[in-house]
């Protein structure tokens, strides 16, 4: 049975595509998958970012969606002193219906960001990404009304899927980012980015239907309390179609070891995804590596089908560091 639910639901998506990308609640690790103008904005000289969600785990992989991404600044001495271009390389794995429905894709993308003042505290940036996307439906994992028998589950199926089972399409997005520091030590931004802005068609029915754009609106800021307490804070709305998703929340961070200019942090604090989940967060960041863990608490009307589990998910996050240059701020949260 739940395989055929979960047979109409992908159909449902195929057909009326009203359903958002995929996700995560943890958005400001997954940097390149949030705004193509994150490329090259951070703190150091590479930047590695990882993130692994499990949702809904009462049923079994209803949604299992992995990312992992590699971006760095280039052509350093070629450029203004203060502006940044960055480039950066990605991938993302999401498999639905007990892997029944596997999307992937591979990005590479482009930003630079001007320096708005001398200390190059202030920028405003602008990002571009193309993507290579496939999309398979294995129809041997799903099952369908006209299988049953008298002996169960045991004939075969009619249903064909016209346009065949493999979908394969390039994707455009883009994206603007302000980022900001009133001192040099805290730091707040706000940005915006469009994904499927060429409006690719894709669909296993006879037609093809068109993948409209998602608008995302996002920003935050961390700012130090003491000398060894801070917060950090991020929102986030997002808008596809006739979905729509607002997230926020803030961490407290604990600098354990009291060492100012290498750090370990230890972050407590929680999202909220409006309507829909209570999101707990644990963290801790030491030697440029931070590690975040989550859980999402279904509060909505499908906490009794999924027992209030939302899903589980784990980010990773390792920023080289030059430690003889002194930085500039840059989002982390």
């Amino acid at each position: 049975m739940r395989k055929l639910l979960a047979f109409f639901c992908i159909l449902f998506v195929s057909v009326s595509v009203k359903a958002q990308d995929p996700h995560f609640s943890q958005f400001f690790a997954s940097p390149l998958t949030l705004n193509p103008a994150f490329t090259g904005k951070f703190d150091g000289q590479l930047r590695l970012a990882a993130n692994h969600r499990d949702q809904w785990p009462s049923i079994p992989k209803a949604y299992v969606t992995t990312s992992a991404s590699i971006d760095f600044s280039i052509l350093k001495k070629k450029i203004h002193e203060g502006d940044v271009l960055g480039i950066g390389f990605s991938g993302l794995s999401d498999q639905s219906a007990d892997n029944a429905l596997k999307l992937n894709y591979g990005s590479l993308s482009i930003s630079y960001h001007k320096a708005l003042d001398e200390e190059g505290y202030n920028t405003i940036g602008a990002g571009l990404q193309a993507t290579y996307s496939s999309l398979s439906l294995d129809m041997t994992k799903l099952t369908f009304e006209d299988q049953l028998t008298q002996n169960g589950f045991t004939g075969v199926t009619a249903e064909v899927l016209k346009n065949g089972s493999d979908q394969n399409y390039v994707d455009m997005s883009a994206g603007l980012l302000f980022s900001g520091s009133s001192d040099g030590v805290n730091n707040y931004y706000l940005g915006t980015s469009l994904y499927h802005l060429n409006r690719p068609q894709v669909g296993f029915l006879d037609k093809n239907w068109i993948l409209l754009p998602r608008i995302t609106v996002h920003g935050g800021g961390s700012f130090p309390i003491s000398d060894q307490l801070g917060i950090s804070a991020s929102i986030i709305q997002q808008f596809q179609n006739e979905a729509t998703e607002t997230v926020l929340g803030a961490a407290l961070s604990s600098n354990v070891d009291h060492d100012p200019e290498n750090p370990t942090n230890v972050y407590i604090g929680s999202w909220f995804r409006v309507g829909d989940a209570i999101i707990p967060y644990l963290g801790l960041e030491f030697n440029g590596l931070r590690l975040g863990a989550s859980y999402d608490i279904n509060i909505s009307s499908l906490k009794a089908a999924t027992q209030s589990r939302g899903g589980s998910e784990f980010s990773l996050i390792y920023i080289k560091k030059n430690y003889e240059q002194k930085g500039i701020p840059c989002p982390t949260f």
